[in-house]
């Protein structure tokens, strides 16, 4: 067997894991939004050690593409794939740790904040990061620009949601409706809702960089 062959396989397993843990986070995510809905305690307790299991799939990716990058010295289109998902892991299993913090953030205010008047905003919230998530995970894993673009003019919808749930936390506490406690858990899972939106564009520029060589308007290699 060829040496290129032998590579060939090996950028095929480099984007395969990447697909395995883009999926699981998204997995995890639609468990968090299923358990959320139908307050089940028991299912939000088991999303708590998603973490690890995320790093533990990201370790192994970056030690794949650091073989990758010392062994085979990957040019052009190839070096791009490797050099982007190194960066592309991180993200993936950043949006991990989030659903781990969401998840624990509704185990102490139990079924409270889809009781609220501000539930129904954050699920809001919760469908359009959800829906970032899997069109970036998309476009990188099948190098789709257009798509990945797409994902990157989203971001100000999700900034927008948060910045309406902060404004409603501030009306909330000049008006005494909610208590500070509950102030602050409610603006962090929006918070934590953001960063997923951000990461999710992170992982799109990464995919516009994978095809093209170029990221935020700087042409790179």
């Amino acid at each position: 067997m060829s040496p290129r062959v032998i590579f060939e396989q090996e950028l095929k397993m480099l984007r395969d894991q990447v697909t395995e843990m883009g999926e699981r986070a998204e997995i995890s995510y639609d468990k968090l939004l299923l358990a959320i809905n139908a307050c089940d305690m028991e299912k939000l307790e088991l999303l708590l050690d998603n973490d690890r299991q995320m790093t533990n799939m990201q370790r192994n990716i970056e030690a794949m593409c650091l073989t990758l990058l010392t062994k085979q010295q990957p040019v052009a289109k190839d070096l791009r794939l490797v050099t982007s998902a190194l960066k592309v892991v991180t993200d993936i299993e950043r949006i991990g740790d989030h659903v781990s913090d969401i998840a624990e953030l509704y185990l102490r205010m139990g079924a409270e904040t889809e009781q609220s008047p501000y539930g129904e905003h954050i699920s809001a919230m919760m469908e359009e990061a959800k829906g970032m998530l899997s069109d970036a995970v998309d476009a990188f894993v099948n190098g789709n620009e257009e798509q990945a673009q797409d994902v990157v003019g989203r971001d100000d919808i999700v900034d927008d949601m948060f910045n309406g749930i902060k404004d409603a936390m501030m009306e909330a506490i000049r008006n005494r409706t909610l208590d500070a406690d509950k102030v602050v858990d409610i603006l962090m899972i929006a918070k934590y809702l953001e960063k997923i939106g951000d990461h999710a564009v992170n992982i799109a520029e990464w995919a516009v960089f994978q095809v093209t060589g170029d990221m935020q308007g700087v042409q790179l290699y």
